[in-house]
């Protein structure tokens, strides 16, 4: 699988997975491809699989199986993947519109003076090429993007805002994502998207899921209404 895996148990119904001795960009295919591959034959008991950059978390009801069963299951799965630990399924590409600065991105101007760049390059260099998914964060299965080529990460927040409106675009680290819902936040925001980025009534509830891109596009504020409530979707073509 290009490394190693470690497992070790987590608690008294959990287990997680660690990618060790390969790059960070084969340890992320590696738990992905895992997860997809325990997800198939998923043992009873099992509730949760929940891949992230490097591991693999598996929560499980302790009274309907047990670590030794779990820990079984992931060998075989990953047994069974050997050396392909590329997904399964392709990536999708989600262009997303974004108002930035002002209002809808109040920190654009803190971040470009801890960069040492204009408002407009950050906001061309945040814009300038897809971003790939690599892993489902909280709250609500938002996505946890890389980060645009900034010449160096973006700190927190000092002050965590108490909410950040749905459809925030945000950087800290060299990471990037997008607020799905409301919910407490300390990553500076550079803008908003007047898309609808989950809909609670959906199956699945994220439209997107890790491998996928997303392109953001800036427009004017005077488009916001032209976008506003509409459904994030897949681009087609």
């Amino acid at each position: 699988m290009g490394g190693d895996i470690v497992i070790e148990d987590c608690g008294d119904s959990a287990v997680v997975v660690k990618a060790v001795g390969a790059d960070t960009a084969r340890a992320w295919h590696t738990v992905h491809a895992l997860a997809d591959a325990f997800e198939a034959a998923r043992p009873g008991g099992v509730y949760g699989i929940v891949p992230a950059y490097d591991s693999l978390l598996i929560e499980f009801d302790c009274c309907h199986t047990d670590h030794t069963t779990v820990r079984r299951a992931l060998r075989h799965a990953a047994g069974r993947i050997g050396e392909r630990s590329l997904p399964a399924t392709p990536s999708r590409r989600f262009v997303v519109p974004v108002v930035y600065g002002g209002e809808h991105g109040p920190d654009l101007p803190l971040v470009a003076e801890q960069l040492g760049l204009t408002e407009h390059e950050v906001v061309a260099l945040h814009s300038a090429a897809p971003l790939t998914v690599r892993c489902l964060g909280a709250p609500a299965a938002a996505p946890m993007m890389d980060g645009p080529a900034f010449p160096g990460p973006v700190p927190r927040l000092a002050s965590p805002r108490v909410s950040v409106v749905p459809g925030s675009i945000a950087v800290a680290g060299r990471q990037a994502v997008i607020s799905p819902m409301p919910s407490p936040g300390g990553w500076p925001l550079l803008g908003r998207t007047p898309l609808r980025v989950l809909d609670l009534d959906a199956e699945p509830l994220a439209p997107y899921r890790p491998g996928d891109t997303f392109q953001f596009v800036p427009i004017d504020p005077a488009r916001w209404d032209e976008h506003a409530g509409t459904p994030l979707a897949a681009a087609h073509g």
